[in-house]
């Protein structure tokens, strides 16, 4: 049976990840606010059309993977850190116990040192982000959350040893399974953390290969669907991968992805996410558990400073946009985004046609 969609839903789905990318280029090349027309865009916050874009993901990747102190150090030195980082995903979380530590990896996690010192800051404001919910339980002994979850990465790289268990890892599928076998980490969470393992050079699974919504993205997809037919949610995330460069085009939509990478499962499965938030205005009458979208949008002043995973290929590009942008808007004071759109060897390059996968792989995701 093949799913029914909401046609105005799964139209905004797709106008949502191509406005919501060009504010993020827009920002990226300096242009002045507003960045677009769409009142709800403008009003509210809404994460990246792409993951890896979000500022906690782009510290994650530059100060806690790739970050000087952590270039040389083992994987189960670098799993361990981001793991840990993913916990509290708060950027001044993890400076206090870097800076507690001179370089958070095995042989200076002292859960009780370290438990002390968060107690301390918690006592100062949040130390934990809004970005995930994570429940407290007392797992490890613990009251305190913080504790709990400073004792799972301890025991996670000590007697079950989960850098051994990535090691064997086969897929991102794997890498999952090994997480969830810990007390605290759900599906949803392990899924954030798979991906986050996997943006580091010591993990290189295809993003495509497996997906786990989490309770946002299914809300969205209850949305975008009337009925989502004998279709698992997975499916029907890994369909959008598939046939994005035609939805695009249907709908007249100017998208280049990331500096000319396309859309991946776990972008898909965010967008379903954030298609549910941007619901809650749009099409108030489609009832859920939410009903309003809590942040508002306040635009940040800390410069866009993108840094993304090397194998990915993409950081030249990044560098040569910015330069070119800049370059160009200083000698004819022209719109920066403008600029960078027309920039003849970079703009050439991005609008190649994206290329998603089209072979046997994918072709049993049956289109809707």
């Amino acid at each position: 049976m093949q799913p029914i969609v909401r046609p105005e839903v799964r139209d905004a789905y797709w106008t949502f990840a191509a406005r919501r990318h060009e504010i993020f280029l827009k920002r990226f090349a300096d242009d002045p606010n507003p960045w677009g027309d769409d009142p709800i865009l403008r009003q509210y916050k809404f994460c990246n059309t792409f993951r890896a874009a979000d500022r906690v993901s782009q510290y994650l990747i530059r100060d806690v993977i790739y970050a000087d102190t952590a270039r040389e150090l083992p994987a189960e030195d670098v799993f361990l850190r981001i793991v840990l980082f993913r916990l509290f995903s708060k950027e001044a979380t993890w400076a206090a116990l870097e800076n507690a530590t001179g370089g958070v990896k095995r042989s200076t996690l002292d859960v009780d040192a370290l438990g002390d010192q968060l107690e301390d800051l918690r006592s100062r404001g949040p130390i934990y982000t809004a970005a995930f919910i994570l429940a407290a339980p007392s797992s490890f002994g613990f009251k305190a959350k913080h504790r709990n979850h400073l004792a799972l990465v301890a025991d996670m790289f000590r007697s079950n040893s989960l850098g051994s268990k990535l090691a064997r890892s086969k897929s991102l599928a794997d890498v999952f399974e090994a997480l969830v076998q810990f007390p605290m980490i759900g599906p949803f969470l392990g899924y954030q953390i798979a991906i986050d393992l996997n943006y580091s050079e010591h993990l290189d699974f295809d993003e495509d290969e497996f997906t786990m919504p989490g309770p946002g993205a299914i809300r969205g997809i209850n949305k975008v669907f009337t009925d989502t037919g004998s279709r698992s949610p997975q499916d029907l995330i890994l369909n959008m991968v598939d046939c994005q460069s035609d939805e695009f085009s249907r709908l007249d939509l100017q998208f280049d992805g990331l500096f000319g990478r396309p859309l991946k499962a776990i972008d898909c499965q965010g967008l379903f996410c954030e298609t549910d938030k941007y619901s809650r205005v749009a099409f108030p009458d489609l009832k859920s558990n939410r009903v309003r979208i809590k942040q508002e949008f306040k635009p940040s002043s800390t410069p866009l400073d993108l840094f993304f995973p090397p194998k990915w290929g993409i950081n030249k590009r990044v560098a040569k946009a910015s330069k070119q942008c800049h370059d160009l808007a200083a000698a004819e004071k022209a719109p920066l985004l403008d600029l960078f759109e027309s920039t003849t060897g970079l703009s050439n390059h991005l609008r190649e046609p994206i290329q998603t996968d089209s072979t046997s792989e994918t072709a049993r995701r049956a289109s809707f």
